[in-house]
């Protein structure tokens, strides 16, 4: 898939982001599509869901389990607007997501390269195709604009 089908789908994970925001959640959204069809989409749940693990990540790769029946996502990828954290890495190595496609770095826990990078390791049984920087600027002003306000909030 090209640069046209990255941009579309990063748009619906920008909309799913938004919905996180909406609800007080850090805006991070994810879909997981295969064969340029949504399989699946999450947004980031943690502080209502009172799990930690409730990333949108991680979401989408529930959701698309069930859908699927298989917790293995082949030949699946992963747009998501915000570099993906080592749970959920590690969690897409272990489902086999083929390709994984984030707008915005995070320097502060990212594990595809902004704070270390999980797939630099040889010991893993699977890796995946990375692509950075899809709609970033977009993403990266949600994400600055919502912090912005919490501390302006709680100040």
């Amino acid at each position: 898939m090209g640069t046209e089908a990255n941009i579309k789908w990063m748009q619906k994970a920008l909309q799913l982001a938004r919905k996180a925001e909406a609800a007080g959640e850090v805006p991070v959204g994810a879909v997981l599509v295969k064969d340029d069809q949504l399989i699946a989409e999450g947004w980031n749940q943690p502080i209502s869901s009172h799990d930690a693990t409730s990333h949108a990540e991680i979401m989408a790769m529930r959701e698309a389990g069930k859908s699927l029946n298989n917790y293995r996502l082949i030949d699946t990828t992963m747009y998501v607007t915000l570099e993906p954290c080592s749970m959920c890495v590690g969690a897409m190595i272990h489902a086999r997501v083929s390709k994984v496609v984030y707008a915005a770095s995070e320097p502060r826990t990212g594990a595809l390269g902004g704070a270390f990078d999980l797939l630099k390791s040889n010991d893993h049984n699977h890796d995946f195709e990375v692509v950075s920087g899809v709609l970033a600027e977009e993403s990266r002003e949600m994400l600055q604009s919502f912090f912005q306000s919490r501390r302006k909030n709680k100040g």
